[in-house]
């Protein structure tokens, strides 16, 4: 999976007018304009680096005469002091951007680790680990793309994807059989109907009705 560079140029100018508003007082009015600096991204802690690419993009879309080597690849596992890139440009620019970029790149890299830590104790099986779609606002690709870097797997990427009836939907349909009905009448023939399913009698009505993929909703491993 590779992230749209569009929406990547977006989300970080998005962030940086945020935080930088109309001007960085403390920078600007301190350090010479001409200024050189050097700056270095080291691991904090073990774990599964994961958002250099979007980290450095901060800075080179603040100044496109940065220069940087990643010296860490995202889906790398890094131990504590590691040094994951270096950059090297205006010192204005590097402290400019440096929150920004270490809020990207902290949040894609956690993401990454736990999903990775979980996979591994799926390894081995038939069993897969994938996500959902409780993201925040905005941040959606860049989860997604930590969670597939850590090794899991994503779910339904928005609502467009595939049919998925919660119990929301099937209480309001009238019931698990004529929800599947009613959407297979509809839908294209590439999409797919998830269920979820709250015990097993909707399991079983749910097989029963032709459903593609079947949830288990908060059931216990015995049931």
């Amino acid at each position: 999976m590779t992230l749209n560079k569009i929406y990547v140029d977006n989300l970080i100018k998005t962030a940086l007018l945020e935080d930088i508003n109309y001007c960085d007082v403390t920078t600007d009015y301190l350090i010479p304009e001409e200024q050189d600096g050097n700056a270095r991204f080291v691991a904090k802690a073990d774990g599964i680096v994961c958002g250099t690419e979007v980290a450095v993009r901060v800075f080179t879309l603040l100044d496109d005469t940065v220069t940087y080597e990643i010296l860490k690849k995202d889906g790398e596992e890094v131990q504590k002091g590691d040094v994951i890139l270096t950059l090297k440009g205006k010192t204005r620019t590097l402290l400019k951007g440096e929150r920004t970029a270490l809020n990207l790149i902290q949040h894609m890299s956690g993401i990454a680790t736990a999903s990775h830590r979980y996979a591994q104790i799926v390894e081995g099986t038939n069993a897969s680990i994938a996500d959902t779609r409780k993201t925040l606002p905005g941040l959606r690709p860049l989860q997604k793309y930590a969670v597939m870097t850590g090794g899991a797997k994503n779910h339904r990427y928005n609502l467009s994807d595939a049919a998925m009836l919660k119990d929301n939907h099937i209480d309001a349909a009238g019931g698990i059989t004529a929800a599947i009905t009613a959407l297979r009448k509809k839908i294209g023939h590439m999409t797919k109907i998830e269920v979820e399913t709250r015990n097993l009698d909707e399991l079983k009505e749910a097989l029963s009705a032709g459903a593609d993929i079947i949830m288990l909703d908060n059931m216990s491993p015995v049931v």
